[in-house]
């Protein structure tokens, strides 16, 4: 047998049917997202290829149990640098896990499951909850989020629309 021949397809063989994979949206550094779940319309989010995880600003975070399961109660600021609107939300706990920071420190952290709307795409995303009142963004999306999603334009701003 031919080199070549062991590549073709043989004669009568069907063709192997290729799927189409979605196409990936480009996005900037930082765009507008939303999370429809938690009430919250518009809140800035870094996008952060270099985090694993992606993070939610809250504070006054507690643990509460409802029918028998448990959940997360928390407030957060969407606004950056701004007090004003506070939204108490709601989540059931999806896991408790130790994560490092870029400063190395470590942190144990409620996550969540909720949906995230970035553009038109609509997805499930988890969301590590921790105060960020001292970074520039109240949302971090980390590249777990973004997977087979986006292609990020590092030197791009609110592609996506402000």
């Amino acid at each position: 047998m031919r080199r070549n021949e062991v590549d073709a397809p043989r004669a009568g063989a069907p063709a192997k049917a290729k799927t189409k994979k979605p196409p990936r949206t480009e996005i900037g550094w930082r765009e507008l997202a939303s999370f429809p779940d938690l009430g919250v319309e518009r809140i800035a989010a870094k996008i952060d290829t270099g985090a694993k995880t992606s993070a939610l600003h809250a504070f006054r975070i507690g643990e509460t149990d409802i029918d028998g399961a448990p959940h997360v109660e928390f407030y957060l600021h969407p606004r950056r640098r701004r007090r004003k609107p506070e939204i108490f939300c709601c989540a059931p706990i999806a896991d408790k896990r130790t994560i490092r920071s870029s400063n190395g420190q470590e942190e144990e952290r409620y996550v969540i499951e909720t949906r995230l709307r970035l553009g038109p795409r609509l997805w499930k995303v988890e969301l590590a909850l921790t105060n960020r009142d001292a970074m520039g963004f109240r949302l971090l999306i980390g590249r777990d989020a973004l997977r087979r999603k986006f292609i990020v334009d590092p030197g791009a701003s609110y592609l996506l629309g402000e």
